[in-house]
C-alpha cells in the first residue's frame, strides 16, 4: 500500500501543475516583465532576474508551461490582471517529445494553430512580446521518456526544423521579435549540455541563455521608452 501511494504521489506531482502566474509585486517604479516557458526557461530565468534587477520586475509563470496544450489551457491565469510590458515566451520541447502529452496530437501543424491562437491572446496585453527560439533536441534518445515510459524517443534534426519553421513562421506573420535561443547554444551543445540524453543545461548554459535573455528584454524595454 505504501508503495501505491507513493507512486501516486508521484505521478500527481509530475502531471499537476499550479495553473497561475508568479505574482508581481504593487511597486509601479520599475517595469513588469513576464517570462512564460518549460523547464529551460525555470533554469535560465534567476539569471535574468539578477541581470535586471535594477531594470525590470521579471517574473515567470508559476510551474512548467509545458507544451502548447497546456498554454492554451492556462494562459488567462498566467497572465493575471497584471499590465506586463514585456513577455518573453516560448513552447517547443514539449510539443516535440510529448512526455504525459504523448497522446496528443503533436504534429508542427498543430503546434503552429496551438501557437497562432497563443499568440492572438498574448497581442492583447499591448505588451512588447519576444519569442524566445526553442533550443536543441538532445541528440541521443531523451532520458525521461525512456525512463517513465519506457519509449525510445530521439528527435530527428528534420523533425526539429520543421518545428523550429513553424514557429517562425507564426511568429514573422504576427510581427513578433524573435530571440534566437536556440543558435545560442546549439553550436557548444556538448559544452553546455550535461548529457546526450538530456534536453536540459548545466549552470554556465543556463546563464549563456539567461543573458541573451536579459540581452533582448533590455533592448524592448529601451524601445518603450
Amino acid at each position: 500500500m505504501k508503495k501505491l501511494l507513493t507512486a501516486f504521489l508521484l505521478v500527481l506531482s509530475l502531471t499537476i501543475q499550479p495553473a497561475f502566474a508568479e505574482k508581481p509585486s504593487e511597486d509601479a517604479k520599475l517595469p513588469k516583465v513576464l517570462i512564460i516557458g518549460d523547464s529551460i526557461s525555470l533554469g535560465y530565468t534567476p539569471y535574468v532576474k539578477n541581470m535586471l534587477k535594477d531594470q525590470a520586475e521579471v517574473v515567470h509563470n508559476r510551474g512548467n508551461a509545458g507544451p502548447t496544450m497546456r498554454g492554451v489551457a492556462n494562459i488567462e491565469k498566467w497572465l493575471g490582471d497584471t499590465p506586463w510590458d514585456v513577455i518573453h515566451f516560448n513552447w517547443g520541447l514539449w510539443d516535440m517529445y510529448g512526455w504525459e502529452y504523448a497522446k496528443e496530437d503533436r504534429s508542427p501543424a498543430r503546434y503552429a494553430e496551438r501557437l497562432e491562437a497563443l499568440v492572438a491572446r498574448l497581442k492583447k496585453t499591448k505588451a512588447k512580446l519576444i519569442w524566445g527560439t526553442t533550443t536543441p533536441a538532445c541528440p541521443e534518445p531523451e532520458k525521461t521518456m525512456l525512463r517513465r515510459f519506457k519509449t525510445k524517443v530521439v528527435i530527428v534534426p528534420q523533425l526539429e526544423q520543421q518545428y523550429l519553421d513553424a514557429a517562425l513562421e507564426v511568429m514573422k506573420k504576427n510581427k513578433v521579435e524573435v530571440n534566437d535561443l536556440y543558435a545560442v547554444v546549439a553550436p557548444e551543445l556538448k559544452k553546455y549540455s550535461p548529457a546526450a540524453d538530456d534536453v536540459h543545461y548545466t549552470k554556465p548554459g543556463y546563464e549563456k541563455l539567461g543573458e541573451q535573455v536579459a540581452k533582448s528584454i533590455e533592448a524592448a524595454l529601451k524601445a518603450e521608452k
